[in-house]
């Protein structure tokens, strides 16, 4: 079994939505973990785009990523540049460090629906950038 960290600033959001995806992906061929650089909880309206797709993620926790220590992880995965850029040591032997920004929909301002509609387009770009990646690597 494969482990799998996806790494943002606050475990709130694009993380979270890629550990599901990941997770529903992967199925059991692979341990996923998500965490922050901080903890800021789990955003509400990530869970509801995800559950808009089929994948709950309300069972999720907002971690730090040194509760992960002591795991050596295969594949560490930043998804936002800040996370990569302020990325503490990991000590994983050999993980693979893989890095794609994704757009914050939790930053967006405007109506309701624009709100969403940028929550739903991270989304789909989450759920493809996931789904190449399991098929790639795991």
């Amino acid at each position: 079994m494969k482990n799998v960290l996806v790494l943002c600033t606050g475990n709130s959001c694009r993380s979270q939505m890629a550990q599901g995806y990941l997770e529903h992906f992967a199925k059991s061929r692979s341990n996923i973990y998500s965490a922050g650089i901080e903890t800021h909880g789990l955003n509400k309206k990530a869970v509801a785009i995800m559950k808009e797709d089929g994948i709950d993620i309300s069972h999720h926790t907002s971690n730090n990523v040194d509760e992960y220590k002591e795991v050596d992880f295969d594949f560490i995965i930043t998804v936002c540049d800040h996370a990569n850029e302020n990325c503490p040591f990991i000590p994983s032997k050999n993980a693979v460090r893989l890095h794609h920004n994704f757009k914050d929909p939790s930053k967006v301002k405007g109506s309701e629906e624009e709100i969403q509609e940028a929550f739903r387009s991270t989304r789909n770009q989450i759920k493809d950038w996931c789904e190449n990646f399991v098929n790639d690597n795991l």
